[in-house]
């Protein structure tokens, strides 16, 4: 649900945000903005996380670092818990420990989102690795 503001922006930027806007098919100035904001927001409050945007479209990562979906994948399918668990991922990514932390705060504050996220991830490998099946198997 959606709720009106009126906000005023300094010309340069409002046409920074329309020629955005422009660049993305079916985008506008008043979307854009307001995705833009929100991810302001996420960022401000979990520092550390970034907004990357890749084939499967735009989704929060470590600043630098795997995606924050990877990094649940990974804290789910390993043996470790607790700090062990914070420690082995900081290392598999080669990150400090406290982007780790910041990637854990995140999904607990959206983790439904993520979750969606690694639900579509597994979806797409597993099309893939049926697709590579079918293949092999014409092929043999």
């Amino acid at each position: 649900m959606t709720a009106p503001l009126s906000v005023r922006f300094d010309r340069d930027v409002l046409e920074r945000l329309r020629q955005h806007a422009a660049a993305v098919p079916g985008a506008t100035p008043s979307g854009l903005a307001q995705r833009l904001v929100d991810e302001g927001l996420r960022m401000a409050d979990h520092p550390g996380i970034v907004f990357r945007d890749g084939p499967a479209g735009r989704r929060p990562a470590l600043l630098v670092g795997p995606d924050v979906w990877e990094l649940v994948v990974f804290l789910e399918e390993i043996d470790e818990r607790g700090e062990a668990a914070v420690s082995a991922a900081a290392e598999t990514f080669d990150v400090p420990t406290s982007a780790v932390a910041a990637g854990i705060s995140y999904y607990t504050a959206f983790s439904s989102e993520i979750d969606a996220w690694i639900e579509e991830a597994r979806a797409t490998s597993e099309r893939a690795e049926r697709e590579w099946e079918r293949r092999q198997a014409l092929l043999s």
